[in-house]
């Protein structure tokens, strides 16, 4: 067996029992799946529903937990309704994490459950990520972390596990596509989830639609480039974001990254 896996294991029985913050991504859903298989009962998915988590998401989780037989709990957490976070401060994710953890402790006392959980993993280290602030302050355990799990051993332990998640797309909440200071709004939420559903719906892969007022910033893998550029699909993407709300659509050359709206501050 994977030493790192072994060592998950071990971790997550010492816990004991835990509440684990599922948003049905790659990390979330092994972390899941593993501590299921660990701790059976003792083991609930809590999952936060607003406006910037995409439908289609939660419906996966949902799916996950019925067919794994794993206690799922669904939470509102309308991140617009936090103070300032509709302004896009560049701690916003420190806001939204800290509600959202300190609903999710709340859930597990309620259940009996000992601990929190998250699903970030080492690649997450390198990254402007403020919600691991939150993350600390609020003593949520991170497994993923704690047994030096990069992304790419979840991806490969998964594949061997058959979670149907081993190759799904990166995922970060709707509100990372907006330029910091830059006004979020439910609607223009909803224009990013339309888009980047369209592009997803057309075979596009790993991608983000970054929005800067009413222009829409493409950002797929380079090797899906072309594909993007054949006329009919060109046509269709501008035709369709323009219905969307979008004034100006354009492609990012350098591709999809995770962060790319952090390159902006990486020197503050």
């Amino acid at each position: 067996m994977n030493k790192k896996l072994e060592a998950l294991q071990e971790y997550l029985k010492e816990l004991g029992s835990v509440a684990i913050a599922f948003s049905s991504g790659v990390d979330s859903t092994f972390l899941l799946k593993v501590a299921h298989d660990v701790l059976g009962d003792q083991v609930i998915a809590v999952t936060a529903q607003s406006c910037s988590f995409p439908k289609r998401e939660l419906e996966e989780a949902k799916a996950f937990c019925k067919k794994e037989g794993i206690k799922h709990i669904i939470c509102e957490s309308e991140e617009l309704q936090i103070e300032g976070f509709s302004h896009n401060p560049k701690n916003r994710c420190y806001l939204c994490k800290h509600e959202l953890f300190e609903k999710i402790g709340n859930i597990a006392k309620e259940n009996n459950i000992k601990y929190v959980a998250e699903g970030s993993n080492m690649d997450d280290n390198g990254d402007y990520r403020p919600g691991l602030q939150a993350v600390a302050e609020l003593h949520v355990k991170s497994p993923l972390r704690h047994v030096e799990l990069t992304k790419q051993e979840i991806r490969d332990l998964s594949k061997e596990m058959g979670l149907p998640t081993w190759d799904k797309q990166s995922f970060a909440c709707l509100s990372s596509r907006f330029v910091y200071g830059e006004e979020i709004t439910e609607s223009k939420l909803s224009m990013v989830d339309q888009a980047e559903q369209l592009l997803l719906d057309m075979g596009f892969h790993q991608l983000r639609v970054r929005i800067h007022g009413q222009m829409a910033r493409i950002e797929v893998m380079p090797s899906e480039f072309l594909k993007l550029m054949e006329d009919a699909n060109r046509e269709k993407i501008v035709s369709e974001f323009k219905k969307i709300g979008f004034s100006y659509v354009t492609l990012d050359l350098q591709g999809y990254r995770m962060g790319s709206m952090n390159e902006t501050i990486k020197t503050d």
